[in-house]
């Protein structure tokens, strides 16, 4: 599919895998103390996910697309759980534009930004709290990525990661694994919220949620994941723009699966891909230029104070499935002030 300025493939960011066995994920490699860190610390995906475009923003995150929203092609999901085969449905989303004052409090003490070795700090504090997430069903598997935000073990990802999953497997920063189960989902948002189901002998470090409001384009940010199945994987760059319109294909727990990479979405009115079908989600998301792959779907975007700020969600490419996707610095991910105001929601459902 081609997109001029008018329109743009989007793609969510699981890495999806049809009946493969999840290896072991190396723990991250952070950075000594004082040693000089590049703007991006980490291996480079062999592929990524695309993205959306800008549109005119309607309500937070409605089931109807208003303006020009930016569609969405899944790029790698969680096999759903309905009967039969297929690869998963997935479902990615679109993003709008604006800015905020500036964020206060730091995670880290003092303000990363201010120092020559900032990525690697906020690294190093936030990197424990990162998880890559397996997700497998009996049609096939995927990769996406979480963040820790409680003792308990509760962890954020997106819906599309985990919507249809039999079986979910955590593996931590230090390489450690846990089962975990699916507390809540909420597919208007494409958030999801699991929790590992036995803590024990776990170093849990959860991750602070920020203020998204305060966030203003031009703000350095830092995104986590395992794109393509790297493990501790870590981009920087910048928030391009504020509330980028989004809509996508709702995908609920027993979504039927898919048995090609061409998620329908549209775009100025036309459609693309098919019929969206009767379900579709609306809402706004942060831009990046930080390089998001397969594979980030659920990651943390955070400040340079390691604060969440966002949960990264789907990348824009010119490529017309995710398998021949690659990041062209078109990121987006779920401002976090959302995610918190549907947190107890989720919590509630389990």
């Amino acid at each position: 599919m081609k997109f001029s300025f008018r329109a743009r493939t989007v793609v969510c960011m699981s890495d999806h895998e049809t009946n493969r066995a999840y290896p072991p994920r190396p723990p991250y490699e952070l950075a000594a103390p004082g040693a000089t860190a590049p703007e991006a610390a980490a291996p480079a995906p062999p592929q990524s996910v695309p993205q959306p475009e800008p549109g005119t923003a309607p309500g937070a995150h409605a089931r109807r697309r208003a303006g020009r929203p930016v569609g969405l092609l899944a790029a790698v999901a969680v096999v759903a759980a309905a009967v039969g085969g297929g690869t998963a449905t997935l479902a990615g989303e679109a993003f709008g534009d604006g800015a905020a004052p500036a964020a206060t409090s730091s995670v880290l003490g003092t303000n990363a930004a201010d120092t020559g070795t900032g990525v690697a700090e906020v690294v190093k504090a936030v990197a424990p709290g990162v998880v890559e997430i397996g997700a497998s069903s009996r049609s096939g598997s995927a990769t996406g990525s979480g963040v820790v935000i409680s003792e308990k073990g509760e962890i954020l990802t997106n819906n599309h990661v985990v919507s249809g999953a039999t079986e979910i497997e955590v593996t931590f920063s230090d390489g450690g694994t846990a089962r975990a189960e699916i507390v809540g989902t909420e597919p208007d948002l494409d958030m999801a919220l699991i929790r590992v189901e036995d803590t024990d002998g776990l170093t849990l470090a959860p991750a602070e949620l920020g203020d998204s409001d305060a966030v203003r384009v031009g703000d350095r940010v830092i995104a986590f994941g395992s794109p393509q199945g790297l493990s501790g994987t870590v981009t920087s760059g910048i928030v391009s723009a504020k509330d980028r319109e989004v809509t996508v294909e709702r995908t609920e727990e027993d979504a039927r699966p898919r048995d090609d990479w061409a998620w329908p979405f549209e775009f100025d009115g036309d459609r693309y891909n098919g019929d969206l079908g009767s379900e579709t989600t609306t809402y706004r998301a942060i831009q990046t230029d930080a390089s998001l792959n397969p594979g980030n779907s659920g990651g943390p975007l955070v400040d340079m104070e390691g604060r969440v700020i966002g949960v990264n969600s789907a990348i824009h490419s010119n490529a017309s499935t995710a398998a021949e996707a690659g990041s062209v610095g078109l990121g987006f991910a779920v401002p976090v002030n959302d995610v918190k105001e549907i947190l107890d929601d989720l919590r509630a459902d389990g």
